[in-house]
């Protein structure tokens, strides 16, 4: 044989790292790691228990919940991986492990805007896994009383949206109440058409919540422009009642669909391709530094020239970074305005805490809502 095409059949053979695996053994290979997966989660929620016990009695499962803590460990997740997983996947598998470890000593209630298959829902689980308790309510008020009032560990409540803005009730209720942000968690939100026939042709109204009507307005008017649409409570609240009749759908997510037996019509169909909700969690105390954090203030300003620059020149000149600013009318004083302000940083240690006594020094009050863990992925 001509020794160019032996040469060229040799180059078609397959290396040894390229022949084709034994499925069986590749098959043992994976119940084996199962296994040693198993057995390091058993080992794990055995050690979390005996972390229940050096703590003590203690009143009930909140008083076990450390949200600093969890981040410091979420962090390092995304900083041991090399792959092939995403820091996204594996987040979200050790935040389902500590969920259930923690679940040992009792399952969190959590409160959310319901009912079941909004993405207030979505965000509970994201930020603390499916283990925790959920406890549907009817509203962004309710979930405050309900958290202060101790019937919930925590709250889970919508406070702004990347193309549509402040969720304005949600800072109003702040004005009055005595709870504190814990926690952050953003949500990619995507939008679906759903009812229950699945045809675009039958649609005569459209359920959904003003912020998700707001968020698909460009492909309502393009794709169903002569439709009434019909404001809701939420979009669980829209998919529950698109379920009732042919000629109705809802805009909601892939939740709904599942939780009330809708079928897709078109999705996503939300206008940016960028469509984030950022949730707060809520609860009754403040938590220590886990590093990097977030701390969201409510200054009630005095009227007087330069009142807000004294609150921000202290700010600015030790380095601190501002994520937001909003105002809203003070509650019981007409044209006297509130700020909701953003920094980076915890409210216990410096510079921001430099920067919060200097400000206080001003006559003005500050309040802080909460320094919490910035949110991870």
């Amino acid at each position: 044989m001509d020794s160019r095409l032996r040469g060229s059949d040799e180059r078609k053979k397959p290396s040894a790292s390229e022949a084709k695996p034994d499925l069986s053994q590749v098959r043992a290979q994976i119940d084996g790691i199962d296994q040693q997966i198993q057995s390091l989660i058993a080992e794990r929620a055995r050690w979390a228990h005996q972390v229940g016990k050096a703590k003590g009695k203690l009143a009930a499962a909140v008083d076990y919940y450390r949200p600093e803590r969890e981040a410091q460990v979420l962090r390092r997740v995304v900083d041991r991986n090399a792959g092939p997983l995403s820091d996204e996947v594996l987040v979200r598998l050790f935040r389902e492990v500590m969920s259930a470890c923690l679940a040992q000593q009792e399952p969190l209630k959590i409160g959310y805007l319901g009912p079941e298959g909004t993405f207030s829902q979505q965000a509970v689980h994201k930020h603390f896994g499916h283990s925790a308790h959920g406890l549907p309510l009817a509203s962004i008020e309710e979930v405050f009383q309900e958290v202060a009032a101790g019937h919930a560990d925590f709250g889970v409540v919508p406070v702004e949206n990347s193309g549509q803005g402040t969720i304005q009730v949600t800072l109003d209720m702040f004005l009055s109440s005595p709870l504190r942000i814990c926690g952050e968690v953003e949500l990619r939100v995507h939008q679906y058409l759903l009812s229950r026939s699945g045809h675009i042709e039958d649609v005569e109204r459209i359920f959904g919540h003003p912020q998700a009507l707001a968020q698909t307005a460009g492909w309502l008017r393009t794709n169903l422009p002569g439709v009434e649409k019909l404001p809701v409570a939420s979009n669980a609240e829209g998919a529950r009642r698109a379920r009732n009749s042919d000629d109705a759908a809802a805009i909601a997510g892939e939740s709904a669909a599942l939780v009330y037996g809708l079928k897709k019509i078109a999705g996503p169909i939300e206008d940016r391709s960028d469509n984030t909700t950022r949730f707060l969690v809520i609860g009754r105390q403040p938590f220590p530094p886990s590093g990097n954090d977030r701390t969201s203030l409510l200054v009630f300003i005095r009227d007087r020239p330069g009142a807000l620059y004294g609150v921000l020149e202290p700010l600015a000149r030790r380095g601190i970074s501002m994520n937001r600013i909003e105002s809203r009318p003070e509650h019981g004083h007409r044209w006297q305005y509130a700020f909701f302000i953003d920094v980076a940083g915890h409210c216990d240690e410096a510079p921001l805490k430099d920067a919060l006594d200097e400000i206080g020094g001003l006559g003005d009050e500050v309040r802080v809502l909460g320094s919490y863990p910035v949110a991870i992925t």
